[in-house]
């Protein structure tokens, strides 16, 4: 699934097509993505306004003037492109072949005014369909099922050593699974879970509780990994995140932070801390590939 960084800059590239335009027409060209689309979807979008496009963990958020917010779910393999003037390009040079099946273009957002200034069509394209959209009241946005219980956001100002300490206190897990768990820190994946573990000389089998002492506060060792997890977050918005598979940005190009891994996807590779002769590692923790340096990461 994609993560924080990938997330991102695709809200980075929609914003200036769909924040501040209007939605004229809807085209759903099926009925339904992971999930049907509500019955009254396309009512209550059409001819709306947005007025503002913001990102909760790893969803989309449309905010609407009539007070309505879609949100919006990428999948494995959703994608949006942005489509003007009558052209459709996707510059970049492409790393892994992206699907032209238009086949796949299964919500088309037919954009006006906006700040480009021009009509634009705004293209979901998905050929796994585990992406999925829904419309729900933004007064209703507390109980909302998909966002409710999110933790808080890596690179917001409230997210902090203490903060991390404290949801990890009394957990029995490891600490690579509490950083999954979207209850206790928004957005994150394996991906950049295995990459701040290494940078902070973590073990990806530490127990969580370890980051918190016996009263609370929080140790070295969870100031350390919040000042790594927000490196290698900003690195990797910078970066454009990082499609290893099917991620582009909205421009059809791919990210280039997978040329930065120091960990992830790098086994049987001499590991990058300076002065360490270890060599990386893969096992799988929660049915996932974990990637660590079991010589530097304790």
């Amino acid at each position: 699934m994609p993560e924080l960084p990938e997330v991102e800059t695709v809200r980075r590239g929609l914003q200036p097509a769909m924040e501040g335009a209007r939605i004229d027409r809807l085209e759903l060209r099926r009925g339904d993505l992971r999930f049907p689309f509500q019955p009254d979807f396309a009512q209550r979008l059409q001819g709306r306004l947005i007025t503002s496009l913001g990102r909760r963990a790893k969803y989309l958020l449309a905010d609407l003037d009539s007070g309505d917010v879609l949100l919006m779910h990428l999948g494995m393999s959703g994608s949006f492109r942005v489509v003007s003037d009558g052209t459709n390009e996707m510059p970049g040079a492409f790393h892994h072949p992206r699907s032209d099946e238009r086949a796949h273009d299964h919500v088309v957002f037919h954009m006006s005014s906006g700040t480009q200034g021009q009509e634009v069509a705004v293209i979901y394209n998905d050929p796994r369909r585990f992406g999925f959209m829904k419309i729900f009241a933004r007064s209703e946005a507390e109980q909302e099922p998909f966002i409710k219980d999110i933790g808080p956001e890596p690179l917001g100002n409230e997210f902090d050593a203490a903060m991390l300490a404290a949801a990890c206190r009394n957990k029995k897990t490891s600490l690579k699974a509490a950083l999954l768990d979207q209850t206790v820190v928004a957005g994150l994946g394996n991906i950049y879970v295995c990459e701040a573990l290494f940078r902070s000389h973590l073990s990806p089998r530490r127990l969580a509780a370890t980051l918190s002492t016996k009263k609370g506060e929080p140790t070295e060792r969870a100031v350390h990994l919040v000042d790594a997890i927000h490196d290698v977050l900003n690195l990797a918005i910078k970066a454009g995140g990082s499609s290893l598979r099917d991620h582009r940005q909205t421009s059809g190009e791919l990210g280039y932070f997978q040329h930065s891994f120091q960990v992830y996807d790098r086994e049987g590779e001499p590991c990058k801390t300076d002065g360490c002769s270890g060599i990386v590692k893969r096992f799988v923790q929660s049915g996932r590939s974990t990637f660590w340096c079991p010589k530097c990461q304790k």
